[in-house]
C-alpha cells in the first residue's frame, strides 16, 4: 500500500511520472491508508509520512495496524488488473497464489466479487506458470480440479458462473460480452479475449474491441495470456513502446527466481507438497518478511 500510496502522490513508477487514470474505490482507499497513516505517525510522535512509510513490520503489528482499506461495497476491476505479480511469485504453492491474490484486491477492493474473481484468476496463472494446458484453464471443471486451492472458502456464485463457463459466446460483443469497470463484467470479457483466439496479438485485440474500459479488459487479458504464450509472443512493435521495458524485464526475472527459491525452500522445510500447504501455514512467515 505504500507503493501503492507513492504512486497516487508521487507518480511513483509511472509512465508519466504522474498518476492518471485512477479509480474511485482505489483513490478511496489510499486516501483511507493515508488516514491511518497519519493517526499512527500522531501516535509515534514521527515528523514527516516517510518515516511512518518505513516503520519495520513489527511496529506496524504492534499497533495492529489494518492495510485492508476496501469498502465492502466496492466491486470494480482494480484489483484484477494489478494481479499478475502474486500469482507469479506463489505459484509454487498454489494455496499461498490463491490466498493471497485475493488479499491483494481487499487492500482497495472490499467486495467479496472483487475478492474471488481475484483468488479465480490468480489459480489460472499460477496453473498456467505450473504447465497446465490450455484446454485445462479453460475447462468449465477447472474449480473442481482445483478444489484444495482454494481452502475452505468457495468462490461467490456471480464468479463460478463465469468460472463455470458463461464466457464462452461465439459471437462476443453481439452475445453480450463487454468490457466495463463492474469486476465480474471485466472477469468475462478477458476470458472470453483469452477463449476465442489463438495468439497473444489477436486476444488483445478482441479485448479492446469490446469497447468501454478497453485498457483495463486488456490488461486482465494479457495477465493471462502473457503468461500462457510468453514473452516472445509480444509483437516486436510493441515490446518498443513499453515504458521502462528493462526494468519490467527486470522485476519479471526478479519474481521468477526469488519465487523458486523461496517456495521450495519452503514446503521442503515444511515436509509438504506445493499442493499440500495450507495458507494459514506460511501466511505469517511471508508477512515476516
Amino acid at each position: 500500500m505504500v507503493r501503492y500510496k507513492w504512486w497516487y502522490k508521487h507518480g511513483f513508477l509511472s509512465s508519466t511520472g504522474r498518476c492518471f487514470d485512477i479509480g474511485n474505490a482505489t483513490r478511496m482507499s489510499l486516501e483511507e491508508f493515508q488516514r491511518r497513516q497519519n493517526v499512527l505517525k500522531k501516535d509515534r510522535k514521527l515528523r514527516v509520512d516517510l518515516e511512518v512509510d518505513q516503520l519495520p513490520l513489527d511496529v506496524i503489528k504492534k499497533h495492529k495496524f489494518d492495510v485492508f482499506c476496501g469498502s465492502p461495497g466496492s466491486a470494480g476491476n482494480g484489483g484484477l488488473m494489478r494481479l499478475a505479480p502474486v500469482p507469479l511469485f506463489f505459484y509454487q504453492v498454489p494455496t499461498l497464489a490463491v490466498e493471497y491474490s485475493g488479499q491483494s484486491a481487499r487492500l482497495t477492493h472490499g467486495d467479496v466479487r472483487a475478492v474471488d474473481a481475484c483468488r479465480y484468476y490468480g489459480a489460472l496463472i499460477a496453473a498456467v506458470v505450473r504447465g497446465e494446458s490450455k484446454e485445462q484453464l479453460l475447462n468449465d471443471k477447472f474449480y473442481d480440479d482445483h478444489k484444495l486451492w482454494f481452502g475452505t472458502k468457495p468462490l461467490d456464485a456471480s464468479i463460478m458462473e463465469v468460472a463455470s463457463g458463461s464466457y464462452k459466446q461465439p459471437k462476443g460483443y453481439d452475445d453480450g460480452i463487454r468490457g466495463g469497470g463492474f469486476v465480474v463484467q471485466s472477469l468475462r470479457a478477458a476470458l472470453w479475449a483469452f477463449w476465442s483466439t489463438e495468439t497473444f496479438e489477436d486476444g488483445v485485440i478482441n479485448a479492446v474491441n469490446l469497447g468501454s474500459d478497453t485498457d483495463t479488459t486488456a490488461a486482465i487479458y494479457g495477465q493471462l495470456a502473457g503468461a500462457y504464450y510468453g514473452y516472445s509472443s509480444i509483437p516486436e512493435k510493441w515490446i518498443k513502446k513499453l515504458y521502462a521495458r528493462d526494468l519490467i524485464v527486470c522485476i519479471a526475472e526478479w519474481l521468477q527466481a526469488l519465487s523458486y527459491s523461496k517456495n521450495v525452500e519452503t514446503a521442503s522445510s515444511q515436509g509438504a507438497s506445493a499442493t499440500q500447504m495450507e495458507p494459514n501455514d506460511e501466511l505469517e512467515r511471508f508477512d515476516d518478511n
